[in-house]
């Protein structure tokens, strides 16, 4: 907290940012992008193989499958990026687009760079009080930092078991994706993830989570309320008294709120359960 904010000048943000982007997120988005995107990226060709240097290759990349830009707009000078002219335009843009499409465009920088400095941009995101995070290189919504620790551990924690790993992702992908998010699959791809592990744990693909439950309950000492819980979980996804086939028929209304409730419980049962073994 600044000094004019401890003696009560100055207004103190206690709300996350959500649905909007305050100035000073978009300098500091715009600052990093130049200092860790563009920052890290030679300007040479390294290699007689290569056609371009590492910078150019992602301004075209941006110019091609970003912006969809035609690629002869892009300045080139003896068979690089005019990079003046290039970031001025990019600036341009970057500072005159609505905040979602700025995410659209931090969010295909970073996996650019294979997902390598999301942890940096998180950093600006949590510093200015953003409600969003890259996790598992989406951007997603979030609450708090105890959420993305649950969700990013879970994904790293079930590298072993590759089942797992490929229902979590694609559990954020569907719950991350802000042009058509998809809740109620996410939500499935969520329980499936404790399911496949519960599976692999208990060593039999043809069983259910709540048999598998019983099972690891048994042998590995859970506490039977924590496995009613996880089971009645189960049930609001799974049941096929009703609830399962009301989630299938849109009869069941499935928000923001609800996936990522899932999301997170689930990612921390996970934890729970590779922990215990």
């Amino acid at each position: 907290m600044r000094f004019s904010q401890r003696i009560g000048n100055r207004e103190v943000k206690v709300e996350l940012e959500k649905e909007f982007m305050s100035t000073e997120l978009r300098n500091t988005l715009w600052s990093a992008f130049l200092e860790v995107t563009l920052g890290t990226k030679k300007e040479k060709a390294q290699y007689s193989s290569q056609a371009y240097s590492d910078k150019t290759s992602f301004y075209r990349a941006l110019w091609m499958h970003f912006f969809k830009w035609p690629i002869d707009n892009l300045d080139m000078a003896y068979g690089e990026i005019a990079e003046w002219n290039a970031k001025a335009v990019v600036r341009e843009w970057f500072y005159a687009a609505e905040w979602d499409y700025v995410f659209d465009f931090i969010e295909f920088s970073v996996n650019y760079d294979d997902d390598i400095f999301a942890h940096i941009y998180n950093e600006y995101l949590k510093r200015e009080m953003s409600a969003y995070r890259f996790v598992d290189g989406k951007i997603v919504e979030i609450n708090s930092e105890e959420e993305i620790i649950e969700i990013e551990t879970a994904i790293s924690n079930t590298d072993k078991f590759n089942p797992v790993k490929t229902h979590l992702k694609r559990a954020v992908e569907l719950y991350a994706d802000k042009k058509n998010p998809d809740y109620r699959n996410s939500i499935k791809e969520s329980i499936s993830a404790v399911e496949s592990l519960s599976k692999i744990i208990v060593q039999n693909d043809k069983t259910t989570l709540g048999q598998a439950l019983k099972i690891i309950e048994a042998k590995h000492k859970i506490p039977g309320s924590l496995k009613s819980a996880f089971s009645a979980l189960y049930g609001y996804t799974s049941d096929e008294g009703g609830i399962r086939h009301s989630l299938l028929e849109n009869e069941i209304m499935v928000d923001l709120e609800e996936a990522r409730f899932m999301l997170i419980t689930c990612s921390a049962f996970i934890n729970y359960l590779i922990c215990k073994l």
